[in-house]
């Protein structure tokens, strides 16, 4: 499978209308399996950046329509022009330093390499790579129920892939569960202060159904008592959150319910309510849902030794537990598509620039 075509996008004035020959009208190059065989275009910006503003408005508006995920690269510093551009890729890559608000573009260290790591993981999982893509372009446009439900609905279809059919393989039959505490999330109220802690250590706080129903309560006090004026998220153990129960995914069998869960129990919906008195405290991993629940947060604090991750485009799925909402709203869709279809790990210093993390708190003892 031929994952990205690797192109110059200015074309020459005399050849206008070539410009949909290689990369738009071509589409996915889909197989009669519905299979992607073209998920991914590269195209080299660094023309642009002395174009004039009819052909980056052409060239923008051409990258808007297109279906595939379009990684732009740059090699010059890119020209205020090419806002339009750079807005609509996926993301663009360079080898430059970056201005910490210019969130379109993503600075790393060889751009070869970057392109292989994003090649790697869009091959692995092309479908679940274009629809996290896709999502993405459309939450930042729609107000946070709207844009909760278009994941809910994008993640609840992808549990009947085959992507994530052979990740489920990939994992082995699920582990017995030991017992558990009789209560996953701790509650402590001072005044008008309410904790709100995980503390499923065993488990490195893994958000099962039953962890997630008792936060959801939890944040249904918060949100219902108008005494409290402050509210703290954290965990018990060196891990704030390690995403969901690995154990507990594939056990939906009907897909529209499983949506209608993500909606209806989801303490993320609750959170984004009370976000302005929030503070999420984390430390250790954020992993997948625990990283999408911490930047709902108006706040986020984090120890040195915490990252973030987000390994579901992996496992052929998108982020379910609101992240395509919440961390774009803090680092941009573009820095987000970054994260989550390479899965690679944040740490505090970066997101701190980028602005998944408010502040620093001092390291444990």
């Amino acid at each position: 499978m031929s994952v990205f075509a690797r192109r110059s996008q200015v074309i020459p004035e005399n050849r206008r209308e070539m410009v949909s020959d290689p990369f738009l009208d071509n589409g996915l190059d889909l197989s009669e399996s519905g299979m992607p065989n073209r998920p991914m275009v590269v195209l080299e910006l660094d023309d642009l950046c002395d174009a004039p503003a009819e052909t980056i408005a052409r060239t923008a508006g051409h990258i808007e329509d297109s279906l595939a995920l379009v990684i732009g690269v740059l090699n010059r510093p890119p020209s205020r022009a090419m806002g339009p551009v750079l807005a609509a890729t996926t993301l663009t890559l360079t080898e430059l330093p970056v201005a910490d608000l210019l969130h379109q573009v993503i600075s790393v260290e060889e751009t070869d390499v970057a392109l292989a790591t994003l090649g790697a993981a869009v091959a692995r999982s092309p479908r679940a790579a274009l629809a996290c893509g896709q999502l993405l372009r459309q939450t930042s446009k729609l107000d946070t129920m709207q844009a909760l439900a278009a994941e809910a609905a994008v993640y609840s279809m992808l549990l009947a892939g085959p992507e994530f059919a052979r990740w489920l393989t990939e994992r082995g039959p699920a582990r017995p569960k030991p017992p558990a505490a009789d209560t996953l999330v701790r509650l402590h109220r001072t005044d008008g202060h309410l904790s709100i802690v995980l503390d499923h250590p065993q488990r490195r706080n893994a958000l099962s159904v039953r962890l997630r129903e008792e936060l959801l309560a939890a944040a249904q006090v918060a949100a219902a008592d108008s005494s409290i004026t402050s509210v703290e998220l954290s965990g018990t153990g060196p891990d704030f959150c390690s995403g969901g129960d690995l154990d507990e995914f594939g056990c939906a069998t009907d897909l529209v319910a499983s949506y209608l869960v993500r909606l209806d129990r989801a303490p993320w919906r609750v959170f984004d309510r009370i976000a302005g008195h929030l503070v999420a405290r984390v430390t250790g991993a954020c992993i997948g849902a625990g990283a999408e629940i911490a930047a709902m947060a108006g706040t986020v604090a984090a120890a040195p030794d915490t990252y973030f991750s987000f390994p579901e485009v992996h496992m052929g799925l998108v982020p379910g537990a609101g992240g395509t909402v919440s961390v774009p709203s803090r680092i941009g869709r573009w820095r987000a598509a970054w994260l989550m279809l390479t899965g690679q790990r944040l740490p505090v210093p970066t997101a701190l620039r980028w602005g998944l993390v408010d502040r620093m708190t001092e390291a444990r003892n």
